[in-house]
């Protein structure tokens, strides 16, 4: 078996804070389908069950997304319809013009939305019918954005569902030939971040707070913008792994080719998770760069461990959250945002000599299949 070392050493410390905040944002809601509301991220006690303080804070949080999702619904621009459908999405049993799929259409018909909600859009599915993502906005984002990787990557998955060879490896030859890597996490948290800002939390929101909870009102922001922003649909980016190994590569010409063109847009992308595949196709595929990308791939473990200690500690500390939810509403990539965050935080973005990955010890970092 190949063993992807740098690579699952970043997938564990990946966003580790949004991971969290992700984990925090769920509630035993009505449609199983849905992610679900905000919540405690408390440990789980022996009895599932929330202690009443826990069902109040809760319930505040469910009452201000819908709070912001009202307000929010208001607005004509594609920014703020775009965050308020993205609140709406984990709601059950929102009015008529308040549900997910009644904001992003019009989020959709705003001035100025582009591929990104397009993107969003594609989770205006039903998962139960096993309809997702949505063929239709799946058509239209490949026209709409055909220079984007990401698109054929999302391509490569569900054809790998499929047990679609011939569709994977098409896939990746339309991705090889794209010109940029973008899934699109910074609009759709920049629409969040934007969003949650309308309204300051209800008090109850951070009332009885635990270890690990957002304790103050920016805190709380952070949580549900966070938490709502990694829900979203993104490529896997395993079927790039499984079909760009060494040895397939080795024996296939224009299949190594296009796994090292896909490889560097994946490296110079939008995310953290697509830079750490793509250098670690490249150190595979290309020996000379090893040695280069074993560095990069070291210090992109470096900056996602610290940026997710950082984005824990915001949650309940103001002069972190506040900087932090202000470069999530200008816009830009996951990864431009990881790496404001650390220089604007005084932590280098080069691992230092003696620092460790966690997972370092876990495989051996070479890929022979021995």
């Amino acid at each position: 078996m190949r063993r992807h070392s740098l690579t699952i050493a970043l997938a564990t410390a990946l966003l580790a804070f949004g991971a969290q905040a992700a984990t925090k944002h769920t509630h035993k809601s009505k449609p199983a389908a849905k992610p679900a509301p905000a919540q405690s991220s408390a440990p789980a006690s022996a009895s599932s069950t929330p202690s009443p303080v826990e069902q109040a804070r809760i319930k505040a949080m469910m009452q201000y997304q819908k709070d912001l999702v009202s307000v929010l619904a208001l607005r004509g621009d594609a920014e703020h319809l775009l965050g308020a459908a993205l609140l709406a999405r984990p709601l059950p049993d929102q009015s008529q013009g308040l549900t997910y799929h009644d904001l992003i259409t019009r989020a959709a018909k705003a001035p100025h939305a582009g591929p990104g909600v397009t993107w969003a859009q594609l989770a205006d599915c039903d998962a139960q019918a096993n309809a997702c993502p949505n063929a239709d906005m799946f058509a239209k984002l490949q026209k709409q954005a055909p220079d984007n990787a990401a698109v054929w990557m999302l391509a490569m998955d569900l054809a790998a569902i499929k047990k679609d060879d011939a569709g994977v490896r098409a896939a990746l030859a339309k991705a090889a030939g794209a010109k940029n890597y973008d899934d699109y996490f910074g609009i759709e948290l920049q629409g969040l971040a934007m969003s949650v800002g309308t309204l300051p939390p209800l008090p109850d929101t951070t009332a009885g707070a635990q270890q690990g909870d957002p304790a103050t009102a920016l805190g709380v922001e952070l949580l549900i913008a966070f938490g709502i922003a990694n829900q979203q649909p993104r490529p896997s980016l395993e079927p790039v792994l499984q079909l760009c190994s060494a040895e397939s590569a080795a024996k296939d010409d224009a299949l190594k080719g296009d796994c090292l063109k896909a490889a560097h847009l994946l490296q110079w992308g939008s995310s953290p998770m697509g830079r750490a595949v793509g250098l670690h196709i490249q150190g595979e595929l290309d020996p000379a760069a090893k040695t280069t990308t074993d560095k990069q791939s070291r210090d992109l473990a470096w900056q996602m461990q610290n940026y997710g200690v950082l984005g824990i500690k915001a949650m309940n500390d103001d002069k972190i959250a506040q900087p932090l939810l202000e470069a999530a509403r200008s816009g830009g990539t996951e990864l431009s945002l990881v790496l404001s965050t650390l220089r604007s935080n005084d932590v280098p973005t080069e691992a230092p000599a003696d620092w460790q990955s966690p997972q370092s010890q876990a495989a051996p970092a070479s890929s022979t299949g021995k």
